[in-house]
């Protein structure tokens, strides 16, 4: 199947403790399109894509169309999407994506997170290179999806996956093939789930069961700071 899907199946990263912490992530990426590309998802790719994650995540109508107003207004905190990287438990590489509208409280709750579990926050580029940075669009399963293949080829594929568990269709490509890949699919009225940005690790690194719990407690203290929107690691 390839191993960008070998990955996703065996990493089974923990979902988000709850849907109102969901909702507050995507809420924050709402801020953030609309600030750079204006509230109107017709002429903002980076919004649509947002709305639709948000539909895949439940979020109600009326929570999206809120967010949108609200980030519209002057006064909407500007929030910053950083990147912080380092070595988490066991010499794991770990990339923290965060949003924030405090660079100086980010960046040193996530350093705590690191010296409490004997890990170490690195400077930018430190554990990068260990990872490819893809686009990946999860579309509704159709049957012709073999000329869409061949048509992306073109335009940065690097992998099609089927997941006949999810009914669905998984697109990976270059990460700067995103607006073409967004689209080609849209164009052609195959409906995306959802989209975004994953850093796949180039090779993961085997724990045992005591190790790996205690990267997984790391993980959480990660997961349960606000700032965060996304973690990605090399733990298999």
């Amino acid at each position: 199947m390839g191993r960008a899907f070998e990955f996703r199946k065996a990493r089974k990263m923990k979902r988000w403790s709850s849907m109102a912490k969901t909702f507050t992530r995507i809420g924050k990426d709402i801020v953030i399109a609309v600030k750079e590309g204006g509230p109107n998802p017709e002429t903002n790719s980076k919004l649509r894509a947002v709305i639709q994650n948000a539909k895949t995540a439940n979020m109600p109508k009326d929570n999206i169309q809120r967010a949108i107003k609200n980030a519209s207004e002057k006064n909407t905190e500007n929030y910053k999407e950083i990147v912080l990287e380092g070595y988490g438990p066991h010499g794991i590489a770990v990339i923290v994506d965060c949003t924030t509208d405090n660079n100086n409280r980010t960046v040193a709750n996530i350093r705590s997170y690191f010296n409490k579990t004997n890990g170490n926050l690195g400077t930018n580029g430190s554990v990068e290179y260990l990872f490819d940075k893809l686009c990946v669009f999860r579309i509704v399963m159709f049957e012709e999806y073999e000329e869409l293949e061949l048509e992306l080829i073109d335009h940065g594929l690097e992998e099609l996956v089927i997941d006949d568990e999810e009914n669905e269709i998984i697109i990976y490509a270059k990460f700067e093939s995103f607006g073409e890949i967004q689209t080609i699919v849209e164009e052609k009225n195959i409906e995306i789930k959802s989209s975004g940005i994953e850093k796949l690790p180039k090779n993961t690194i085997d724990l045992d069961q005591e190790k790996k719990g205690e990267f997984e407690s790391f993980l959480e203290m990660c997961d349960e700071d606000d700032d965060v929107q996304k973690i990605h690691h090399n733990c298999s």
